[in-house]
């Protein structure tokens, strides 16, 4: 897999694939947990993990601004698993939410996802930006063995980003197991059982007691039976408990991201010499230029910048729309899909296991076409992945629509017995997380090719940050989602983002032959 790529390539990747570990146990939890922790509502969690992760990528464009200014890149990559690293222990701490410790506890958690969050964007983009300068030099190299041997090696960038997004995935694959696996042993310990309802009728129950509507208490008590608990007469303390030992079970899964991201600073550390460092050798190299030659260098390199700019406004709504497996398909795969034997978090793990098998059949055909002479363009790819999104959300329109779904909101109103007949089997998922995948194939990864081929040597860091930052405005409104799901029929909430993705590949196709002019 790693034949004819440059050295360094498998070092990057593996200590990219730690720290992804860490944080794809927060994508898989934080929703839930910010909702069985502290009983928020659907919509207010999702808001905030909307900033989260809008901050992670935002925050990447100052790791990046930062990185390139001080052109300490590696240094900075290593600030970044600290940070990290400083974020994940204080979640790790397991403290009892009550009235009277939320107004400190909750902005303490919010304090921890920051560092998490600028960590992060002191990471990721920089260590984009490192790979993207193997590339450089790699292709650089090849110039002393002529044209052919460059073409080979500019061919070679595409399917080196896939292999680096393939060990991501790897970490994405097995930390959404983490949570649950811990959080149920913790559970079991304590002679309970897991139900993904019951976090959300304790917090209503100790807040509101007798107040509770009929419905609700009826699906409380039947639940309580259900875990193993005993129904009194009075339940606050049973409710008090479960959600204690409910939530810090969630919380030691939080030590495993620290772990992961020493691990990674570890092999960071050890390999750190074998890294080029971006931008380094630009200044010298300018000044070899003519007056002429810097005044077409900056034209071509305007050209570059409004390309880059032009993908970033089209991926903004891929990522509104594929993120969703952390806000929207997380409560779907709670509410409406069976999950008595599988936790909702463990569907966050159907992503990155079709990533795995994947890639490998589509870097063979994507080379296969090369070797035909028909090699698809990065942005043609990015457009196809577009329609391939729309699929999966037009899928699940069509799904809904026939199974007659209500809004979230009514259907958690409906009796907990009535609603398992009601509820989907859990193909509907691996179904739509297959087209969302293929579709995140054909865009992220070789999104990342994309910036670095345009990308001015002297700001790849900054790029690489833009990058992100596209991703940090569509994951800004991330929150729209989980409001269309618990205020409308659902099927009218995916038609949304089939019709944001349908939109977003014709405006993509439009610009595609610009595009490939650009990057030739």
């Amino acid at each position: 897999m790693f034949k004819n790529h440059p050295k360094g390539l498998l070092a990057a990747a593996i200590s990219n694939m730690g720290e992804r570990f860490g944080y794809y146990i927060m994508n898989a939890v934080l929703v839930l947990f910010l909702c069985s922790k502290f009983g928020l509502s659907d919509e207010t969690s999702s808001i905030i993990y909307s900033v989260f992760y809008c901050g992670i990528y935002v925050l990447s464009l100052v790791g990046g601004i930062i990185a390139d200014k001080t052109q300490n890149y590696k240094g900075t990559i290593m600030s970044g698993l600290i940070v990290m690293c400083l974020g994940y222990i204080i979640l790790s701490v397991p403290v009892l939410s009550t009235a009277d410790n939320i107004g400190w506890l909750l902005p303490l958690t919010c304090a921890a996802l920051f560092f998490i969050a600028f960590g992060n964007g002191l990471f990721k983009g920089n260590l984009q930006a490192i790979v993207g300068q193997m590339y450089d030099n790699f292709e650089k190299e090849a110039e002393k063995d002529g044209p052919e041997a460059v073409k080979l090696a500019k061919s070679r960038r595409d399917s080196g980003f896939q292999i680096f997004y393939v060990f991501i995935n790897i970490g994405g694959l097995v930390a959404p197991f983490v949570a649950p696996l811990l959080r149920e042993w913790w559970l079991k310990a304590h002679q309970l059982a897991y139900n993904a309802d019951l976090p959300a009728l304790c917090h209503q129950y100790i807040h509101e007691g007798a107040f509770m509507t009929s419905d609700n208490l009826s699906n409380l008590t039947e639940l309580v039976t259900k875990v193993g608990g005993s129904v009194t007469a009075d339940l606050t303390p049973f409710c008090t408990q479960y959600l204690d030992v409910f939530n810090t079970g969630i919380h030691y899964s939080f030590i495993a991201s620290v772990v992961a991201m020493l691990i990674s600073l570890v092999i960071f550390m050890l390999f750190k010499s074998t890294f080029p460092t971006p931008g380094k050798k630009v200044k010298q190299e300018l000044a070899g230029y003519t007056a002429e030659e810097k005044i077409e260098m900056a034209k071509e390199i305007k050209q570059r910048m409004y390309a880059l700019f032009a993908v970033l406004g089209i991926v903004i709504f891929f990522w509104f729309s594929f993120h969703q497996n952390g806000q929207s398909l997380s409560l779907f795969a709670r509410d409406f899909v069976v999950t008595d034997s599988i936790a909702p978090e463990i569907w966050q793990a159907v992503n990155p296991f079709f990533v795995i098998v994947l890639t490998p059949l589509i870097m063979l055909y994507f080379g296969a076409l090369a070797r035909r002479g028909k090699q698809i363009s990065t942005p043609m790819k990015i457009a196809i992945g577009m329609g391939i999104a729309g699929i999966a959300f037009l899928f699940l329109t069509v799904y809904s629509a026939m199974q007659g779904y209500p809004s979230a909101t009514d259907f958690k109103g409906i009796a907990d017995s009535a609603k398992a007949g009601l509820k989907a089997g859990p193909w509907v998922l691996i179904v739509t997380y297959f087209f969302l995948t293929v579709a995140e194939l054909f865009i992220s990864p070789l999104g990342l090719s994309f910036v670095s081929k345009v990308a001015p040597k002297h700001i790849q860091g900054l790029c690489q940050g833009l990058w992100l930052g596209a991703t940090a405005i569509g994951n800004l409104f991330l929150w729209i989602g989980p409001l269309m799901y618990n205020k409308m029929p659902i099927w009218q909430c995916w038609t949304v983002f089939f019709a944001v993705c349908l939109v977003s590949m014709g405006v993509m196709l439009g610009m595609v032959k610009w595009l490939e002019r650009v990057t030739k």
